[in-house]
């Protein structure tokens, strides 16, 4: 595994070092027949057709050569959520967009744009909770790695209180705290994680790349090892108390969650 990774690695970054021709990848809404879901990074890869634009035939590669394009993420970065996608559907080697609203595998709940799947539409979204990230830090023009830990802290507790049946485990929370590291390195700068709040905010609501307001894709590889100093700032900021739970997790979209024995 690892020498095919560093071989998808390879291929990839000799394919697209290149610049971008962005009138290739202009941003479209979705059609009527397209398919998104909850991720607000697939779905954007998608509006701009790094992604297939009806958000269907999802493989692996395609999902790792998406990303590499318009984020610059090492491959290594999205391989095992790239797999897990898989989970969410009977078909053999690919999925949708909406296939990874099922919840248990990629989407979890306190997610940052959208509501819980016990309270509603959990694919959509949701201009009431994404406040919480929007408001946040105030004073500045940037998110930063404290301020997203402060973040996910607010919506955990908020989210806890309007959903009995919250599934809060180890699993949801290292999702959540490696989806806030990803918004900062894509719309900011991987090495500090620092992220202008306009970029996010249109990330998050519209569903584009702010190219015209100055976003410019990272020269930094975003990796593993960029991702994970980080991550660890987001998570003392958060705060999070581990309650012990075994991680709830569907290995297909008919299963019930597995737990611990």
């Amino acid at each position: 595994m690892h020498l095919n990774l560093i071989f998808v690695a390879a291929l990839f970054s000799s394919a697209y070092s290149t610049v971008i021709d962005w009138k290739l990848h202009e941003w479209k809404p979705p059609g009527a027949y397209d398919l998104r879901g909850p991720c607000p990074g697939l779905n954007t890869l998608a509006n701009h057709g790094f992604l297939p634009r009806d958000g269907k035939n999802i493989t692996i590669d395609v999902v790792l050569k998406a990303a590499l394009e318009g984020y610059n993420f090492d491959p290594s970065v999205l391989i095992l959520a790239a797999k897990v996608g898989l989970l969410t559907t009977d078909a053999p080697d690919s999925f949708t967009l909406d296939d990874i609203k099922l919840h248990g595998t990629i989407e979890h709940d306190a997610s940052l744009s959208r509501s819980d799947y016990l309270l509603g539409d959990n694919v959509h979204f949701n201009e009431t909770i994404f406040t919480t990230l929007a408001e946040s830090n105030p004073g500045v023009d940037y998110f930063n790695a404290t301020s997203a830990g402060q973040v996910q802290k607010k919506r955990l507790a908020d989210d806890t209180l309007a959903n009995p049946g919250i599934v809060n485990t180890v699993k949801e929370f290292g999702i959540r705290s490696g989806e806030s590291s990803f918004y900062l390195s894509v719309m900011g700068d991987p090495v500090t994680g620092v992220a202008p709040k306009k970029f996010v905010n249109i990330f998050f609501r519209e569903e584009r790349l702010p190219i015209k307001e100055g976003w410019t894709k990272p020269t930094t590889l975003i990796t593993p090892q960029t991702l994970v100093s980080i991550v660890d700032i987001i998570v003392e900021a958060s705060d999070w108390v581990d309650g012990g739970k075994c991680p709830f997790v569907r290995l297909s979209p008919d299963s019930n969650a597995t737990s611990c024995p």
